[in-house]
């Protein structure tokens, strides 16, 4: 082969010899493949998962419009926009690239593998993954971004406008999608890792669907598998990650379940704290103590003495959401989804089984009689309200929650609005 074909063909050569050397089954990239390569500096990591969960090839950005931002973290950002072929409405989930060296980021790559697992009604779908062209493929690499299905609202940005009202139907109904997709999750062996109202998305057709997979992680079958503790946004963030547990499992997630479950007559996060220390104290006022007592071996994580835990405190988890929620199988659901102990939190199948669900009024398939009345989206960034709006994550510590507690509703006229601003 003369020294000119061989440059020419480099990317399908590097391809194919990286394929070989990561013993995977060789693959010689496609013509329309290596031109992807060459535009992006993107490596076969990328293409092996276009091969292994099929994924739709890869369009150029320039085929939608974007007509609105309507999310941004420590990820990049998320846009509303339209194609410009089909008119259909999709989100554009902008993928940050800064220090990526391997042309791809292997956050984005877990992400796209656990979406291409997870097909089910009550989880977002993703559609493809485009680029935007590179004006110079050798100095700058190109933008990627992941395509999902449109949905019109998220939880958060929904129970942020006091005209938003929820029957105890609507409550159920949400409560049985969000339940039904974090089964499925785990039943697929992965843990979420960021359970919040902004992760919860509403389509215009009334149907929950969960989101945002970037922290996603497997479950792993073999015991002392370590995670990172530094998951999940702090409001939502369970007391054994806040202790510096890093042996967890979907516990974690369920007790996410609770807090949202509560949000939707709080109207607010309830448990608003601005540090891991305060999260705790905040915690422990409405759960009760954090003894062994209630649960055991709790002693023995990594942050237990270190953090100044209140003593002598009573659970009054069923009192002060009962003067809320005048519903006591509500009340009861909460109350088991915020249990202390991990190993006492049950599951998210377990949820779906409570009294709940079975009592007048009974959930329905869909939320559409909620959204017929919504004439715009609202979303947690756009409606400036909760602990990312308008704003990123901040700083260096993406997951440590937000700086200050958002600003809720004015109090005149909340009598009649279903709006209780209940911050414990």
């Amino acid at each position: 082969m003369s020294s000119s074909q061989s440059m020419e063909n480099g990317p399908r050569n590097a391809a194919h010899q990286q394929s070989q050397s990561n013993g995977a089954q060789s693959r010689v990239p496609t013509d329309e493949e290596v031109a992807l390569m060459e535009k992006t500096k993107v490596t076969t990591s990328l293409l092996e998962y276009i091969d292994r969960f099929k994924l739709p090839y890869m369009n150029d950005v320039s085929c939608y419009e974007k007509l609105l931002k309507i999310g941004q973290g420590t990820f990049g950002e998320v846009f509303k926009a339209r194609c410009k072929k089909t008119g259909r409405m999709v989100a554009l989930k902008k993928i940050l690239m800064e220090n990526e060296k391997e042309g791809f980021p292997i956050t984005a790559l877990r992400e796209v593998k656990m979406l291409q697992q997870l097909k089910h009604q009550h989880i977002t779908e993703l559609i493809e993954i485009c680029s935007s062209k590179s004006g110079n493929p050798q100095k700058e690499r190109a933008t990627f971004y992941l395509v999902f299905t449109f949905c019109e609202h998220d939880l958060a940005g929904l129970l942020s406008n006091k005209k938003v009202q929820l029957t105890m139907t609507h409550c159920k109904t949400l409560m049985k999608h969000l339940l039904s997709g974090l089964h499925q999750i785990h039943h697929s062996s992965i843990l979420h890792r960021d359970m919040k109202a902004a992760n919860v998305l509403i389509t215009r057709d009334g149907v929950l669907k969960l989101a945002d997979f970037g922290l996603a992680r497997p479950i792993f079958k073999q015991r002392n598998h370590l995670y990172t503790n530094r998951v999940v946004t702090l409001w939502y963030r369970p007391p054994e990650l806040l202790l510096g547990e890093r042996e967890y499992g979907p516990a974690i997630d369920i007790w996410g379940a609770g807090c949202i479950m509560a949000e939707l007559w709080t109207r607010a996060p309830i448990l608003q704290g601005d540090t891991e220390q305060k999260q705790l104290q905040l915690i422990s006022q409405l759960c009760g103590s954090i003894v062994p007592e209630v649960w055991p071996e709790v002693d023995k994580l990594p942050l237990f003495r270190q953090m100044e835990l209140p003593q002598n405190l009573n659970r009054i988890v069923t009192t002060r959401l009962g003067s809320i929620i005048k519903d006591s199988n509500a009340v009861n659901l909460i109350d088991r989804l915020l249990t202390l102990n991990p190993a006492k939190r049950g599951s998210a199948e377990e949820a779906l089984d409570h009294t709940f669900f079975f009592t007048t009024p009974e959930p329905k398939e869909d939320v559409r009689d909620l959204m017929a009345g919504i004439h715009q989206s609202l979303f947690e960034y756009t409606q400036g309200r909760g602990a990312h709006a308008g704003r990123g994550r901040g700083g260096g510590q993406p997951h440590n929650g937000p700086v200050r507690a958002p600003n809720p509703p004015r109090q005149n006229n909340l009598a009649n609005t279903g709006y209780h601003d209940m911050v414990f």
